[in-house]
């Protein structure tokens, strides 16, 4: 019985063919729009996820906030941290590995006849063992050359392949702000988010990056990096409440400096991706809403074409839910068919979008099956109407429709 109903059905969406192409257009779209948004969004989520991880789940960043003090209400700018607070983080607060100050600033280097803007970064070696950065040539700072502020840098891939593309980089000299440098190493091509290769860096000294280039002993943030088995929420608990003990902060007094877990930035963009994704799966619905509206009229208009082949149908027989099951698989088929093309078309451009925006391409089973079941749903939903009014119609009255 069902088969054949699928087989009248077939047949009488088959009488307006085109018709009915342009009617499963409607859903095509829609279902197109849904998964070609929700798998872009998805492979934002995860590229976004996967990104942030790649910084170091143990890294915390402590720099200096800003606070409002006096009672005009004029913001401003919170003391600088000094050398004596990374000592004592060092030598106070248990489960860090790696600490390191950090100050930088922008500046141009020149070699040869190249020059090119770079970031200077004056740090010390904890500061590319805390971010994972090894180098690909040459080596890190020696202890003399860290603590003496001797003239010499690590440059990141990036700048060497502009000032040095036929050269292996250390041993060079380099010229950043007045200064003649040697490079002593090459950072290494990792393809870590955020890392020295996709930069144009420049990392001196410490002390050289204060007293020749910054002209002052300020620190503007200080990297450090926990053991893996280190409880991070106590970790952080000690870094602020030394630095609220070294700043002089009451117990009512807000921190006048932030500490940045990776961790939380991580949850934090990866539900902001999530919202994003659901955003768009949202608005594409939408369109998908439309078509199924768009079926329901067509439907209609059907009903009114064919009431003389309904009365006929229901004068030799056939049951009004007979009548309701053809109009409602005709329904469905069209969502359906709709649908599983709408399903192929939005595979197909969210994989050419995918390498444009250096997200990888997600095929989620779990969407597509919910895809097909939301278009026969909505068949149902609005086809439901329509088939209701054919196998409400009276057969006398049916036959005399013209």
């Amino acid at each position: 019985m069902l088969a054949e109903a699928v087989r009248m059905a077939l047949e009488g969406l088959s009488r307006n063919a085109l018709r009915s192409a342009l009617t499963g257009l409607g859903v095509l779209i829609g279902c197109g729009a849904v998964i070609a948004m929700i798998a872009i969004g998805q492979g934002a989520s995860i590229n976004v996820r996967d990104e942030i991880a790649k910084l170091g789940a143990e890294v915390l960043v402590l720099t200096v906030g800003q606070q409002v003090r006096g009672g005009n209400g004029i913001a401003t700018t919170s003391k600088p941290f000094d050398y004596s607070d990374v000592e004592a983080i060092r030598s106070q607060v248990r489960g860090l590995r790696h600490v390191a100050p950090l100050s930088q600033s922008d500046g141009r280097a020149a070699a040869r006849n190249a020059n090119w803007n770079v970031r200077i970064f004056g740090t010390e070696n904890d500061f590319f063992q805390a971010r994972g950065w090894g180098v690909v040539a040459g080596r890190l700072f020696t202890e003399g050359e860290t603590y003496n502020g001797k003239p010499v840098c690590i440059i990141s891939e990036a700048v060497r392949q502009r000032l040095y593309p036929n050269l292996d980089g250390p041993g060079e000299t380099l010229r950043i702000a007045g200064i003649a440098c040697t490079v002593v190493g090459v950072l290494e091509q990792t393809g870590k988010a955020g890392s020295a290769h996709e930069e144009s860096i420049v990392a001196v000294p410490f002390d050289m990056f204060q007293r020749r280039i910054q002209g002052d002993s300020d620190i503007q943030s200080v990297v450090m990096a926990a053991y893996p088995e280190a409880n991070m929420d106590r970790v952080k608990m000690l870094i602020a409440g030394l630095m609220r003990e070294r700043r002089d902060l009451a117990a009512n007094d807000k921190d006048d400096f932030a500490l940045l877990d990776m961790r939380q930035v991580a949850q934090s963009m990866s539900a902001a991706a999530r919202t994003f994704t659901l955003f768009l799966g949202a608005i594409a619905a939408v369109s998908l809403v439309v078509g199924g509206i768009g079926i329901m009229n067509i439907m209609l208009v059907s009903v009114s074409e064919r009431t003389r082949e309904i009365g006929v149908r229901l004068a030799i027989g056939a049951l009004p839910s007979q009548i309701r099951q053809q109009f409602l698989i005709e329904a469905v088929l069209l969502t359906l068919s709709g649908g599983v093309m709408g399903i192929a078309t939005g595979l197909g451009i969210a994989a050419m979008a995918a390498p444009y925006l250096s997200i990888p391409l997600v095929i989620d089973p779990v969407v597509i099956a919910g895809t097909v079941a939301v278009t026969t749903a909505l068949g149902v939903f609005f086809g439901y109407v329509p088939a209701s009014r054919a196998a409400a119609l009276d057969p006398i009255v049916a036959l005399r429709h013209v």
